[in-house]
């Protein structure tokens, strides 16, 4: 949540820590440990985050040819406590947790992404849809520049790849970005709230139906091309603090 020198980075096969946070996997939890300041009103946010994952998943998927970008959905489903001291505040829930790695910035693979976590009462649905980036280098051969994924994980964590339903265009954001989804074609997913909402960025709760049963859906969108704008580089440090420790 603050962006720090290289220093202050310490890894391990079963933990990372940045300054005064850190993540920590100790074989059946993922526990997340946060002393930051926020921006850019400062006030102080310290608490604990522990996801206990349902099941885990081994496989990675190609974002972009040549793995220069690999996405992997590590716990499609897992139980989620938060405990805040500042400000106090305790909740639990329903989470998801995975992780993008590549070996070039997002910003200069793709322009956009759409992604979706359909959770159901036997199984989880992922929806995953890039544009990648116009101008980026292509190798004879390589993938168009629009893909994407369609899984369905069982609660043992077994992931088969389905055919993917239509997309539905979702309503623009405040900061008007354009956002898509899927859903079958005589029922399209309906935005329940929006819960957070940047230039270049949203993430919504929706809700829709897949195989005539009704789901929870979690929604992101993404504007690289947004992010890309000097405008947005500029306001970044206002939205996450950086350090020189």
């Amino acid at each position: 949540m603050t962006e720090r020198r290289a220093s202050a980075l310490h890894q391990s096969d079963d933990a990372i820590v940045i300054g005064p946070s850190q993540m920590a996997w100790d074989g059946q939890a993922l526990t997340l440990s946060f002393d930051e300041t926020t921006c850019p009103i400062p006030s102080r946010l310290k608490g604990t985050v522990r996801l206990h994952p349902h099941a885990l998943t081994g496989d990675s998927y190609e974002l972009a040819a040549r793995g220069s970008h690999m996405w992997r959905p590590i716990a499609p489903r897992a139980s989620v406590e938060v405990t805040l001291d500042h400000p106090a505040c305790t909740w639990r829930g329903e989470g998801y947790f995975d992780t993008n790695c590549g070996l070039e910035p997002l910003e200069d693979g793709f322009d956009v992404w759409d992604w979706s976590r359909v959770h159901r009462a036997q199984d989880s649905l992922i929806f995953y849809d890039v544009t990648r980036r116009r101008n980026a280098q292509r190798a004879a051969g390589e993938a168009p520049d629009e893909a994407g994924l369609a899984l369905r994980i069982d609660k043992s964590g077994q992931v088969e790849r389905m055919g993917a339903p239509p997309h539905h265009r979702l309503p623009t954001t405040g900061w008007r970005l354009p956002r898509t989804t899927r859903g079958e074609p005589d029922a399209p997913p309906q935005v329940l709230k929006t819960l957070e909402d940047a230039p270049f960025y949203a993430r919504s709760l929706l809700e829709g139906r897949y195989g005539g049963e009704p789901a929870a859906i979690m929604h992101e969108s993404l504007s690289l091309k947004r992010f890309r704008l000097p405008l947005v580089q500029a306001v970044l440090p206002f939205r996450m603090p950086r350090t020189l420790w």
